[in-house]
């Protein structure tokens, strides 16, 4: 036999067993060794969780794995997984926001899934193909230091919805292109007899730093921090697009520094606004008629353009296995993100109201026709949007320096230019503070 036929040969018959463990390979052999394991795990009081705790029947069904969650606040959860990390507690899944992962990963709170791999190599399905999720969202989410931690979870992209029928009685037949097109046209138009043309979520918090205060500082090619970590507010184009927002509030409904996301996307379901600018994860809030008076007229664009071109918010979770489980629960804790996270798991899903960040999804174009917010989203996701928050452990700090004085801006109790000097002060202290500046840490951003 000829040494080339005999490689033939040898490789047809790897790629036979290779198939066949993975075709071998299932949920419910590989839990068997887990059964009676309990987890837990925060959840936020949104669509995708909603979502996945429809499903848990079915893993726990097959599993005899337990996933006990908790129900928090988005504001609450990092305060009371630090703690429940800091002092050994009960939780084994870490629900991570991508500006969460520095603190999580440098305080050694989860674990690497290269190391859980080596650990429990027979609960990894050989098909659940990790270079399926979207790269930036994998890497924003899920990814420290050149490690991946955990896959994306509930995962959001910002886009623009809005009323059809209002814009249509306005004489607008579709939505604006541009934030200059929204102001000067629309907004105008659509505000008056106690209907205002567009809706912030800006309440102090995270909703304030992110959702309200960075979202107008990319599109105009502002940033929070220059390549050397200094403040970058004060630069034009920064003070342009704080400004923007600033003067964007007239077309607002009162009281708009308290609006979270319930209270923006209600104003747009019961008919208050005509427009708003929230995550993809809202949809499915938005489509069902027993929360909203607009499910026939709901329209969804991608995000205006600025200045520097269409740069809308990005944002989301990844879930990672706790280090301080004991070894059947870290176990047990990948089989449950594996599952969650699975493209088996995905299309279910989006229809129950999550949204996946794997690619795979999207090619299904059942789903596309369905659901109209999937193409913006998907276009804002492949093309690579900023990360609106920069991910290192001091972000809580810096987020509540912002949360702060952004609030103050908003309600006029400080400039836009005063106020900008003073995050920037307060925020180069931490930076300081935390060694960025002697070469302690890395410039990471």
């Amino acid at each position: 036999m000829k040494p080339s036929f005999r490689l033939v040969i040898l490789g047809a018959a790897l790629l036979s067993l290779s198939l066949a463990d993975a075709q071998a390979w299932s949920l419910e052999e590989a839990a068997k060794p887990y059964a009676g394991t309990e987890v837990s795990v925060i959840f936020l009081d949104r669509p995708g969780y909603r979502a996945i705790t429809a499903m848990l029947p079915d893993f726990e069904k097959r599993t005899g794995i337990k996933v006990r969650h908790d129900v928090v606040p988005y504001e609450n959860t990092l305060e009371k997984e630090v703690r429940d990390f800091s002092s050994n507690g009960d939780l084994t899944v870490a629900l991570v926001d991508l500006v969460w992962i520095g603190t999580f990963a440098d305080s050694d709170y989860i674990v690497p899934i290269d190391e859980l791999k080596q650990k429990y190599p027979a609960i990894f399905d050989p098909n659940y193909d990790m270079n399926d999720f979207f790269p930036l969202i994998l890497n924003a989410f899920g990814s420290w230091n050149g490690k991946v931690y955990g896959p994306p979870f509930d995962n959001y992209s910002g886009l623009l919805y809005y009323n059809k029928q209002m814009l249509k009685d306005a004489g607008f037949d579709q939505p604006p292109a541009t934030w200059d097109d929204l102001y000067n046209a629309y907004a105008p138009k659509l505000t008056g007899n106690g209907k205002y043309a567009y809706a912030l979520q800006s309440r102090r918090g995270e909703t304030q730093s992110c959702d309200s205060f960075m979202r107008f500082v990319w599109p105009w090619g502002g940033s929070l921090l220059d390549a050397k970590f200094r403040s970058n507010l004060l630069s034009p184009e920064s003070q342009a697009g704080l400004q923007f927002r600033q003067n964007l509030i007239k077309y607002m409904p009162p009281g708009i520094v308290d609006f979270d996301h319930n209270e923006a996307v209600n104003a747009l379901a019961q008919g208050q606004v005509a427009m708003i600018t929230e995550w993809s994860a809202f949809y499915s809030t938005l489509a069902d008629p027993k929360s909203s008076k607009i499910v026939n007229q709901l329209g969804v664009a991608p995000e205006p353009k600025g200045p520097a071109g269409r740069k809308p918010a990005l944002g989301g979770f990844s879930l990672a296995v706790a280090r301080q489980g004991n070894d059947k629960q870290q176990a047990a804790a990948w089989l449950f993100i594996q599952w969650a996270t699975s493209k088996e798991t995905a299309k279910e899903y989006v229809e129950k109201g999550g949204v996946s960040g794997r690619q795979s999804t999207y090619q299904d174009q059942e789903l596309v026709s369905k659901y109209p917010f999937i193409p913006a989203m998907v276009e804002s996701w492949q093309q690579g949007v900023p990360e609106f928050r920069p991910r290192f452990a001091e972000w809580p700090q810096i987020s509540e320096i912002i949360a702060e004085v952004g609030t103050r801006m908003m309600t006029g109790g400080v400039s836009i230019r005063r106020g900008c000097e003073e995050i920037g002060k307060r925020m180069e202290d931490v930076l300081s503070k935390a060694g960025y500046y002697d070469g302690k840490k890395k410039l990471i951003q």
